[in-house]
């Protein structure tokens, strides 16, 4: 047995896993020495008085955590004010030095001129006989061995007699790390005893479970929400990563790696790659860690306002589609949505993936921007242009247009005449000679129909038509027949304040001015001299002229005889074929 004054035995920690097999007698038969010993048991019982008073005497066993180490010293946390320091001559030269986040086993001594608190390295008894083994294995403490050699199913290990350790309760997770405990010296605990057989079974794998229980409790205990810390990726999933942060483990969701969609942490991390991250969430009741790596980075909507504007166009990729759009990334964890209205001027888009599909690169305008809630509005057809301008240029009221029937409705049936652009003709412009119940009376969907431009209103988007407006007329049918200075006749329907109007055709009315009536002739002058023969000569020629009576007196004889019901001769004094304007003169009467 080790004769070290600083070596005690730790409080056990689980019960043994297995109960001894002993034979009948207490304590196991020894070959007699040649020359008479003291009994192991009453050596290591003084032992204990002499450990237990001297830690009593000098301080208690404690847990701690290794912070630094330099040339010659190790830094502990102890849980007190100041570290404690351990010299390093203290640890087996065959061991590896001990590194942060070590966790080691101490007491205090006292404290150095510096004000840090000397500790001393505590170490399970190794025994070295089978009575040792035996209230080892009963009082359930753990026992130091060294490790000699990797065997099939586990190791083999030295206390003082040939032990054996199964694979699983090693405490590794491969056989290379087991083979790097060859020549350690490692705790155990006994969880069979057969002296009799010699059979001793260990499991290490309970002692570094329940210290890396210890030191994962005091980990959680240090972290705090939004705090900083380093940590080592252990492994990759499909849904993160487990970050091992020095004896707990922490996941990095694959939502928190990036500000940019991730579809695997693989196409990011790597395992042993190290990483500085914010914890997100403790939950030191379920020892679970929630770690963030994108929140150490610059938000990228910090600088969407200054990156974007209204009208702008932009080039991104479908990332996800949703029942009511499109979702685009037009930066690096900036998305904007296509809604399904602004997909398409000239048809009803019902789902988006009629127009893009998820991966689809599409380019879009920014029809609105909101930094503040993080939201963008995209526009896909409107880097198409927008039909209603072009349609305002070339479509004029009185032009005739062409296009199927798209829709029907009670008031109406709607026409598409271009692109994106769609025209009512309402139930009372579709047909002149009757009334409807329907526009599905006269028109089909699908059929090519023309039409004419009452009105179109390019900021409101509406287009007014009217197909019984190309149904010839009889006033068609006049104007095409007839030119200025032809003589027509018609009736006339009424007169009023000297206009008469007038029915040339069936349908047709024009109005007509009809002449002021002249003042009568003043009477001849009564003479007494001699008869001015010439002046009677002239009055004679007029008269004959005008048909036998004064020009006046005519005309104000044929205003006169103008009234309703008159069939009379009309001259057309002005005739225009594009507006259907004409106007007529009441012909002269013969």
């Amino acid at each position: 047995m080790s004769e070290s004054n600083e070596v005690t035995t730790p409080e056990s920690i689980v019960d043994p896993a297995a109960s001894t097999t002993l034979p009948e007698q207490t304590q196991p038969v020894l070959a007699e020495p040649e020359e008479p010993e003291e009994a192991f048991a009453d050596i290591f019982s003084a032992y204990q008085k002499t450990s237990n008073r001297r830690l009593g005497e000098e301080g208690r066993q404690i847990q701690g955590t290794v912070v630094t180490v330099d040339a010659e010293s190790v830094f502990v946390d102890i849980g007190f004010k100041s570290e404690g320091i351990l010299a390093l001559t203290a640890f087996p030269k065959a061991t590896e030095a001990p590194k942060p986040g070590d966790s080691l086993i101490v007491s205090v001594k006292g404290r150095d001129p510096d004000g840090y608190y000397q500790l001393s390295l505590f170490r399970a008894p190794k025994v070295t006989d089978w009575s040792g083994l035996q209230k080892a294995f009963t009082d359930g403490t753990n026992i130091t061995g060294t490790v000699t050699a990797v065997v099939k199913g586990g190791l083999t290990v030295d206390v003082g007699v040939r032990a054996f350790i199964p694979a699983s309760r090693t405490g590794t997770r491969d056989a290379a790390e087991m083979e790097k405990l060859v020549g350690q010296e490692i705790l155990a605990k006994i969880t069979k005893l057969d002296v009799a057989a010699e059979d001793v079974v260990l499991d290490r794998r309970v002692v570094t479970e329940a210290e890396a229980a210890i030191l994962k409790g005091q980990r959680f205990n240090e972290l705090q929400e939004g705090a900083i810390v380093s940590g080592t990726v252990r492994s990759l999933t499909d849904f993160g990563a487990f970050i091992d942060l020095g004896g707990i483990d922490g996941l990095l969701h694959i939502s928190d790696i990036s500000w940019t969609r991730v579809n695997s942490p693989a196409d990011i991390l790597e395992v042993g790659q190290t990483l500085d991250l914010q914890v997100l969430k403790v939950d030191a009741t379920g020892n679970r860690l929630s770690l963030g790596l994108k929140q150490l980075q610059p938000h990228p909507w910090d600088n969407v306002a200054a990156t974007f504007t209204v009208g702008g166009r932009v080039r991104g990729t479908v990332t996800r589609i949703a029942d009511f759009g499109a979702f685009v990334e037009i930066a690096p964890g900036v998305e904007g949505l296509i809604h399904l209205s602004e997909m398409s001027w000239s048809k009803r888009i019902h789902k988006a993936t009629e127009v893009a599909n998820v991966g689809d690169v599409i380019e879009a305008v920014i029809l609105s921007i909101s930094p503040e809630d993080r939201r963008i509005s995209l526009g896909l057809k409107q880097t198409l242009g927008d039909p209603w301008v072009e349609a305002a240029q070339r479509m004029t009221a009185g032009s005739v247009v062409e296009g199927p029937v798209a829709t029907m409705t009670p008031f109406g049936a709607f026409i598409t005449v271009a692109e994106g652009v769609q025209g009512l003709v309402h139930i009372s412009e579709i047909t002149a000679d009757r009334r409807l119940n329907h526009p599905s009376d006269v028109l089909r969907v699908g059929e090519i129909v023309k039409a004419q431009v009452l009105e179109i209103d390019q900021a409101g988007r509406k287009l007014r038509l009217s197909i019984k407006g190309l149904v010839p007329t009889g006033l068609d049918e006049f104007v095409a027949e007839h030119s200025v200075g032809d003589t027509v006749t018609g009736r006339v329907v009424s007169v009023e304040n000297g206009v008469a109007r007038v029915e040339l055709g069936e349908g047709i009315l024009v109005t007509c001015t009809l002449p002021a009536a002249a003042p009568a002739a003043a009477p001849a002058p009564v003479t007494t001299g001699a008869v001015d023969l010439s002046a009677f000569s002239s009055m004679l020629n007029s008269k004959w002229k005008s048909g036998g009576s004064g020009s006046a007196t005519s005309s104000s004889k044929s205003t006169e005889d103008v009234r309703s019901g008159q069939v009379r001769s009309f001259t057309i004094k002005s005739l225009d074929a594009a507006t259907k304007h004409l106007e007529i003169a009441l012909a002269p009467a013969k």
